[in-house]
């Protein structure tokens, strides 16, 4: 019966050592990677490649990994100062959404590819903006939009990453450059209206002329018109009539009075 006890007490001073030994050795051997992220391997530091998602099974000590997320990133671009290339300075910041394609070029061939993206956005927001006018920057924003997508994303392409959109969210200009455009939108709406109220006035009398054209063509239309005013100011229940009476009775008149003269 000793021996018995013995034996057992000489199996659990094993059993418990292997059992503080696999707590400690199971968690860096096994990883569980999601559907969206990715594994990069190095096995004594040489790199062996991208593994998941699922089960990733790993040496001890020998292998390290360095996991991904390959889902799409947000990175909010500081506020920086331009100056337009119409010499007028304004404050421009912006939004960067991206995604990494490549794991293993992600990890292997930049240090930190979020500072470095961030970085690339930055310079690249200040060099495009800087070669815009101010209205080609408030009013063709989305051509601009594709522009910093199209050299951000050539630029970071070897790093593994794919920039998806870039999106130009304020554009800050000074006090005395608002007033200014006020007072330019203002005098271009009064300009606006004078043309409209010139091209009005052209359009009246051109109708006139062609009102003119077709009484002097059929008198009848003159005497029609005359009982339509007359109705008119008689629907009105005007104390006072107007008469009109027509020049003509009044040139045998004026033509003697001319020969008198």
């Amino acid at each position: 019966m000793e021996e018995m006890i013995r034996k057992l007490f000489n199996l659990g001073s094993w059993i418990v050592p292997i059992f503080i030994l696999g707590a400690i050795i199971l968690p860096q051997m096994i990883r569980v990677l999601r559907e969206y992220e990715r594994g990069v391997i190095f096995r004594l530091g040489k790199l062996l490649g991208a593994k998941g998602p699922g089960l990733i099974i790993l040496i001890p000590v020998i292998d390290r990994m360095v996991k991904m997320d390959l889902r799409v990133v947000t990175i909010d671009v500081p506020r920086q100062e331009i100056m337009t290339r119409d010499n007028v300075p304004v404050t421009v910041d912006a939004v960067l959404y991206f995604r990494v394609v490549d794991p293993i070029a992600a990890v292997v061939k930049v240090e930190n590819f979020w500072k470095a993206t961030s970085l690339i956005a930055q310079t690249t927001l200040r060099s495009v903006l800087g070669q815009a006018e101010l209205d080609e920057l408030l009013s063709h924003r989305e051509k601009i939009n594709v522009q910093l997508q199209e050299i951000i994303d050539r630029q970071t392409d070897p790093w593994g990453i794919k920039v998806t959109s870039v999106e130009v969210k304020d554009v800050a200009l000074p006090d005395s450059m608002k007033r200014a455009m006020a007072k330019q939108a203002e005098a271009e709406r009064e300009r606006r209206a004078k043309i409209v109220n010139a091209e009005g006035e052209f359009q009246a009398a051109e109708k006139m002329v062609q009102a003119a054209a077709l009484i002097s063509a059929q008198p009848i239309a003159l005497q029609l018109r005359f009982l339509q005013t007359m109705r008119e100011i008689s629907s009105e229940h005007n104390t006072t009539t107007f008469l009109p009476v027509p020049i003509d009775l009044f040139s045998p008149f004026m033509k003697k009075g001319g020969e008198g003269n």
